[in-house]
């Protein structure tokens, strides 16, 4: 048997009012344990990301090496580019396959190559201004022509030029070459009698005209002689300098050839060995003279031939109106290598295959 009390409406309405209390302090108190839990993890999530905030940092600085490094590869790349054979390497595949798909890698490689070689710092150079192939030379001579870049003239200017027209016809025949001569060419002008001098120098002979000084400015050259010819230097040898092809010195070098006076003698050894102490030696020769240097001019043209032969030089030359000298001047020219030409008195040349 149970027993039931009765509640009075004062006591359900006092229960109920307990209730609703203890529903919405239940809900406060989860509110506010809710965001006390939130503001806790804030605070825990903030106090994580401060102390990341180093780590970000140093992981920056990794970043920027791996870009420096970076950098350094593509610099290496560039640099070993030029030196790389990959255009080499393309042939080598392409020869040894029988695909025809290798068949154009040559043919696009290549191209890029070339204009690489050809314009690069380490080829355009060099081959333009080299000693000897650069912008090259040459001028002609009484119809002998020659394409070097040094030329020397060794010029008959002896006395016996004043006859039967030769001198002037060597002197037009010079402001004739000169002129021919190809911008780029170095020249120089040796003219010779008994002694032997640089165009443009004084010539004093003596009295008995056995000994002859040479003036160079400051600078003085002794020659002695037996009559007409067996001339040498005596002490301190005149040496030739070359001469940078320009207006101005072209027409120096002219005006010399037109104003310088005739002298006695007549001897070949002097100026044809002048030409072997220049530096550089000269690559060609333009040799004229109107007479022989007396018995000895076969013997020189012999040796001064071959020498010039072993030391690249090739000796062109003239013999201006004098028979006798054919054979001395025919030698000295085939042994050199060069051509030797015959002038007549009416100025006609006649080019000689001497045998």
């Amino acid at each position: 048997m149970s027993l039931h009390a009765e509640l009075s409406p004062e006591t359900r309405e006092r229960l109920a009012s307990q209730r609703r209390w203890s529903t919405i302090t239940s809900l406060l108190v989860g509110l506010l344990t809710t965001i006390l839990m939130g503001v806790i993890l804030f605070l825990i999530a903030m106090a994580v990301q401060k102390e990341e905030i180093p780590e970000l940092v140093s992981y920056s600085v990794e970043a920027e090496d791996d870009e420096t490094q970076k950098i350094k590869k593509v610099q290496t790349q560039v640099e070993k580019k030029p030196a790389a054979p990959s255009s080499a390497m393309a042939r080598v595949i392409a020869a040894n396959t029988t695909s025809p798909v290798a068949v154009p890698v040559p043919e696009i490689n290549v191209p890029e190559v070339s204009i690489e070689f050809g314009d690069g710092e380490g080829f355009g150079a060099g081959w333009g201004s080299g000693d000897g192939f650069g912008s090259g030379g040459g001028g002609s001579f009484f119809g002998q022509k020659t394409s070097a870049e040094r030329v020397l003239y060794i010029i008959d200017y002896s006395s016996s030029m004043k006859s039967q027209g030769r001198e002037p016809l060597m002197r037009k025949e010079m402001k004739k070459s000169l002129d021919s001569l190809v911008p780029g060419t170095k020249y120089q002008i040796v003219f010779f009698s008994g002694p032997a001098w640089v165009a443009g120098n004084k010539v004093q002979h003596s009295k008995d005209r056995r000994s002859a000084t040479i003036t160079d400015g400051s600078k003085k050259f002794e020659w002695t002689g037996k009559g007409a010819g067996g001339w040498e230097p005596q002490g301190k040898k005149q040496v030739p300098e070359w001469l940078n092809l320009t207006d101005l010195q072209l027409k120096k070098s002219q005006k010399i050839v037109k104003e310088s006076k005739l002298s006695f003698g007549t001897s070949w050894k002097g100026p044809l060995e002048m030409a072997f102490d220049m530096d550089p030696l000269p690559q060609a020769i333009f040799f004229m003279t109107d007479g022989v240097s007396g018995k000895e001019s076969l013997d020189i043209a012999k040796r001064i031939g071959s020498r010039a032969r072993t030391k690249g030089i090739v000796i062109n030359t003239v013999s201006l109106m004098e028979p006798r000298a054919q054979e001395a001047m025919g030698t000295l020219a085939k042994r050199s290598g060069g051509q030797f030409t015959i002038v007549n008195k009416d100025g006609k040349r006649e080019p000689v295959d001497f045998k």
